[in-house]
């Protein structure tokens, strides 16, 4: 029977108690009791946590204050036993856990209840007799006073109960501000970094914002050189700019944290009220919540930026987009990479999942909370990793199968090659840090528990909080993942700089510290993915001669007649170059409202009726002086444009010295032969 009743009282307790973390065990000793109105009873040790779950006996005494009243006017002989056995248990030699009988509960309830009611004091639920065992006995029994039950008892073993983590009154916060800490609510991680010595804390509080400055630096520099040639890129290549954009970003709020140290991610310490410096969580620091959107956000948009990055090059490998017909889904790509981002930071903020980071000085999310750390860190890191690497491997599997399968010029196939390789390295500088991001917070989501165990066990006795039991593993972090999860959150935005690094560049920057800004030829990913003739090489017959058309700013085309003239030329043997550009010039003829009309001088060499020669040399003469009057007007503007918009001005002399010294050359050999004739 005596089996049975301690089975029974300790499911009891176990019933009563709010266990807020089961999974960890507790080691309790006795110890003597300091409650003043629980001291001289027939017993004089108690343990901790008590039955209400009270972790020290000063937390139980608060608790007691209400029924002071009751206890000094003895409205009841059994209400101070009462109080005690729940707030100051007796602590048995045995393990077991006694509670008082409901007949005792019942009286104390029922003698008090109008002393109770005159003082507007109220039962609490946790004290409803019901909760008791039925039984009608004092407290405590005279079985839970005995040293040992009979003479082959062991020696007393502590008692041992299942009670988790329990908050130190040092980190404990206001109630419905959102704080919760290892499942546990409204309490807090102290702060600084509870993992790391203070020295390593320093340490990377520098490292960190050493590394943020050299990737602002770098971010900058490529969206400054944005600024000095807007037009210099255009889609597909125009997500880099918004990426730097978004790391520029970042690394700004990395460098902030590093100013503003510990005074927005960590809550100031309170001596007066026993309150320790804590992390910051939720958003009630505005500070806080600023850097948390800002870093965040275009976290998420540079990760949406690359994926859009990678979507437009398969645009333009793949179905043969032009820069116009991917420019047409600018307001689409833009609603994605900033819609996406913006909608997560507002689920972030209304969960109240923001925590100050005490090692970098920022706001960040996943810190302290699995579930977040989990849905909204790695899940989208992953799924943009996913979707990017599989339309990059498509793009570059078209690219290279153009460059195997159709023969290319010469110089249309370095291009390609060349533009494949920056591809590769560009996509291997961003993906490798941000795998090495995914790695680092997978290995952290998947040690945290560990780590907090380690920290409650090495800090128990300092918070006078329960201490873990039977502990099977222990450990604590390196420094060194913290360091590089750091360092490539930043690095992955100086990639940017590898795409707009070249001697164009640096030519861009001379012009613009000298003052001359001049418009040079297109970027060679546009001229190879993008420009008419390259497409048009792709479905072209094999006897089709090659025309090569302007490379000007416009991927699409937008050449000049003449330009366009001068480079079919260089494919072409000097006979079918002279006789292009001599039936070229000699068909259009252009008149005041700006348009081309046909003016054909082989009509002057047909023979005509008598008598209609007169009427037929007129009109001719009149565009022979219309060609006099224009032609050095429009051929030396034709020679301009070619030059400025070709990268080779010496192929263009050496074929304008060819189609000159031909006999019969283009609109020379029109002008004279239509004057010859007038």
């Amino acid at each position: 029977m005596d089996l049975l009743w301690v089975l029974y009282s300790m499911l009891t307790v176990c019933m009563a108690i709010n266990l807020e973390a089961p999974g960890s065990h507790s080691m309790f000793t006795c110890e003597s009791i300091t409650l003043r109105m629980c001291q001289g009873l027939s017993y004089n040790t108690t343990f901790m946590p008590n039955l209400l779950n009270h972790y020290d006996q000063q937390t139980a005494a608060l608790a007691m204050e209400p029924f002071h009243p009751m206890v000094n006017l003895e409205c009841s002989t059994e209400i101070r036993p009462f109080l005690c056995a729940l707030y100051a248990p007796v602590c048995t030699e045995y393990g077991r856990v006694t509670l008082p009988c409901r007949h005792l509960c019942q009286r104390a309830k029922s003698d008090c209840y109008k002393l109770m009611d005159m003082f507007g004091v109220s039962w609490p639920d946790e004290m409803e007799c019901s909760r008791f065992p039925e039984c009608d006995e004092s407290y405590p029994r005279a079985i839970d006073l005995l040293p040992r039950s009979d003479g082959t008892e062991e020696s007393p073993s502590p008692v041992q109960r299942d009670y988790g983590f329990w908050c130190p009154r040092e980190l404990k916060m206001e109630p419905d501000m959102g704080y919760s800490f290892m499942g546990v609510r409204d309490c807090s991680p102290p702060c600084p970094n509870m993992y790391f010595r203070k020295d390593e804390l320093i340490f990377a509080r520098y490292f960190i914002g050493v590394i943020s400055i050299v990737c602002l630096s770098a971010t900058l520099f490529t969206f400054l050189t944005f600024l000095i040639d807007v037009g210099r890129f255009r889609y597909p290549e125009r997500p880099i700019i918004f990426y730097a954009v978004c790391y520029m970003m970042v690394s700004l709020v990395f460098f902030l944290g590093f100013l503003l140290e510990e005074r927005v991610s960590c809550n100031s310490a309170s001596p007066g009220r026993f309150r320790a410096s804590t992390v910051t969580q939720g958003s009630h620091n505005k500070a806080c919540t600023l850097l948390f959107m800002t870093l965040y956000f275009f976290t998420m948009a540079g990760s949406v930026w690359w994926v859009i990055l990678t979507i437009t090059w398969f645009l333009a490998a793949v179905p043969k987009w032009g820069s116009e017909a991917i420019e047409k889904k600018a307001l689409l790509f833009h609603a994605v990479a900033w819609g996406v981002p913006g909608a997560l930071t507002i689920t972030l903020m209304a969960m109240n999942k923001i925590e100050g980071d005490s090692m970098s000085g920022v706001c960040f999310v996943g810190l302290y909370d699995l579930m977040a750390l989990r849905w909204f860190l790695l899940v989208p890191l992953a799924l943009d990793v996913v979707v990017g690497v599989v339309l990059l491997l498509a793009g570059v599997a078209a690219l290279n199968r153009v460059r195997m399968e159709i023969p290319l010029e010469k110089e249309n196939q370095d291009k390609l090659v060349k533009f494949m390789i920056r591809i590769a390295v560009f996509s291997v500088l961003y993906l490798v840090p941000l795998l090495t991001v995914i790695g680092c917070y997978l290995y952290e989501q998947s040690h945290r528990s560990v780590w907090e165990t380690t920290w409650v066990q090495e800090r128990c006795r300092e918070y006078h909080i329960p201490c873990p039991f039977q502990v099977e593993q222990t450990s604590r972090p390196d420094i060194a993942l913290f360091l590089i999860k750091y360092l490539m959150m930043l690095v992955v935005g100086i990639p940017s700089v590898f795409w707009v690094g070249s001697k164009k560049t640096c030519f861009e920057w001379a012009s613009f510290f000298n003052g001359n800004r001049k418009k040079e030829a297109v970027h060679e990913s546009r001229q190879v993915l993008q420009e008419p003739d390259f497409t048009q090489l792709l479905l072209r017959d094999a006897n089709t001669p090659v025309v090569r058309k302007s490379r000007g700013t416009s991927t699409q085309g937008t050449s000049t007649h003449a330009s366009s003239t001068h480079l079919a030329m260089l494919d072409e043997p000097p006979s079918a170059s002279t006789s292009r550009a001599s039936s070229f010039h000699g068909s259009l003829h252009r008149s005041r409202d700006g348009r081309y009309t046909a003016c054909s001088y082989r009509g002057v060499e047909e023979r005509v009726p008598q008598g209609s020669t007169l009427r037929l040399n007129d009109p001719l003469q009149h565009c022979a002086a219309n060609r006099l009057d224009s032609q050095s007007r429009h051929g030396s503007l034709q020679r301009l444009e070619s030059q400025s918009r070709h990268s080779s001005v010496r192929d263009l002399s050496i074929t304008a010295q060819a189609i000159q010294s031909s006999p019969g050359n283009g609109i020379h050999r029109v002008v004279e032969e239509d004057a010859t004739k007038a």
